[in-house]
């Protein structure tokens, strides 16, 4: 006897995507922002009061460390948003192979559907140019001598993830 397949309804598809978002990129970007936050903020306290070396410079780069990567997390959740208005099932299909790998027995793969769109080609670019727009920051903030290397590193990373989580607000449930 055959079996009978089963196709997904838009619901369950919907849900699985919003639960793949919340698991695995919500839940890392908090953890991971609040490690860049606390150490950034730490070693900024260091700064102040055991080495004496913040100035107004320092602030100052502080803040634009943190607006900066609090900019490419919003425009890395803006395409993510997009994707999930767009093609859920994509993340669905993520969220179901995730679940497959934690079980024992192997069942039939899951084809995970491709990411098709205008422009998709850029995406690879885009994600390394923010990359290396945040490290090349941190870099400059070190040479001016304005922050010592931890927060300077850490600062843009934090404004990233918690950009990440406030953006994401109201969107998944």
């Amino acid at each position: 006897m055959s079996k009978l397949v089963k196709g997904w309804r838009n619901e369950d598809i919907h849900a699985q995507a919003r639960h793949y978002v919340r698991t695995y990129i919500l839940l890392p970007s908090g953890f991971l922002g609040l490690m860049c936050v606390l150490g950034g903020i730490g070693t900024l306290g260091y700064q102040l009061i055991a080495s004496a070396t913040y100035t107004m410079m320092t602030f100052m780069t502080s803040s634009a460390l943190l607006l900066l990567g609090g900019l490419c997390g919003w425009l890395q959740t803006r395409y993510h948003r997009y994707l999930l208005e767009t093609v859920p099932d994509v993340f669905a299909a993520r969220m179901r192979s995730a679940v497959q790998r934690s079980h024992r027995k192997a069942k039939a793969g899951s084809t995970i559907p491709p990411i098709v769109h205008r422009g998709r080609s850029l995406i690879p670019v885009a994600y390394v140019l923010g990359c290396g727009l945040l490290l090349s920051a941190s870099g400059w903030a070190i040479m001016q001598g304005a922050m010592d290397a931890v927060p300077a590193i850490l600062m843009p990373w934090a404004g990233f993830y918690w950009s990440k989580l406030f953006f994401w607000r109201g969107i998944v449930n």
